[in-house]
């Protein structure tokens, strides 16, 4: 794993927090100081949270295990997907993400949220058969891709999901507090950043951090990335397998404790008692 240091995460702005009246009291052992009505960050809480974070993700990565990320916030969404993107062309597997809006139900209602995801597949096949496309009318065929492109918003980066993700990565704790409680529903591990105004008590391995600065989210989000990659790398690996030469014993090689002893019948017993043997 790269190492992250207090300098990096000083220059990304992960030290800003919110107002002071914003804080959430839960999270004053993460709060360094108050600066101009603006809450410090503890970045060296920050860097231990967000090295044992990575640890995780790397561990459940190499135990073929699968990711669901969740960032919804505008300056979030760009950054989240170019990861992974990234992630897939060195050959991760196993991710998937919501970066519109989170639906109610995703974990805790999957019958009734897959067939979503079925309508949209079944809308974007429809839509690239000319032969089904002729069956309807230029207006219909307007509101169906409508339809398509909303259902790809909100359910484009889970559709492939046919079950419980081993780890949720969530951007910003304090607004997706709906996704955390259907993690923690489903015993679902999360991993997420938690800013001042957030409770770091509800997940499991917290990163308090600024949640808000482009900066910060790409530092932090491509660390996340880049330990799930390695993860997934070290699971691929081919396991070793120690050849043994095995070579051929000749008759002569053979010594005589090694070979079995003939089973002596008890009419050859006897015989040999009367022959005095």
């Amino acid at each position: 794993m790269k190492q992250i240091t207090l300098e990096e995460l000083l220059e990304a702005g992960c030290h800003f927090g919110h107002q002071v009246q914003r804080q959430n009291p839960k999270a004053r052992d993460y709060i360094f100081e108050a600066r101009d009505g603006i809450h410090i960050i503890d970045l060296a809480k920050t860097k231990e949270g967000l090295e044992s974070a990575g640890e995780f993700i790397k561990e459940k990565a190499a135990q073929d295990g699968t990711i669901i990320i969740v960032g919804t916030k505008r300056q979030a969404q760009p950054i989240v997907i170019a990861e992974i993107e990234r992630a897939k062309k060195e050959g991760a597997t196993g991710i998937f993400f919501v970066t519109h809006r989170w639906i109610g139900g995703t974990l805790t209602n999957v019958a009734e949220v897959s067939k979503n995801y079925k309508k949209l597949k079944d809308l974007t096949k429809m839509l690239k058969d000319e032969d089904q496309m002729a069956k309807y009318t230029k207006r219909e065929l307007g509101l169906f891709e409508k339809e398509r492109q909303k259902l790809e918003l909100f359910y484009g980066g889970i559709d492939e999901m046919t079950q419980k993700p081993t780890v949720m990565f969530i951007v910003d704790t304090h607004t997706e507090v709906l996704a955390v409680r259907e993690a923690r529903a489903e015993n679902i591990p999360t991993v997420g950043i938690t800013d001042t105004n957030a409770d770091p008590l509800i997940i499991d391995h917290p990163i308090p951090a600024n949640d808000d600065a482009v900066g910060s989210l790409q530092l932090l989000i491509s660390y996340i990335m880049d330990a799930w990659i390695e993860g997934k790398k070290e699971g691929n690996k081919p396991v070793k397998v120690e050849n043994k030469e095995v070579r051929e014993i000749t008759p002569e090689q053979k010594s005589p404790e090694a070979e079995p002893k003939k089973k002596v019948t008890a009419k050859e017993k006897k015989s040999k008692e009367l022959k005095g043997e």
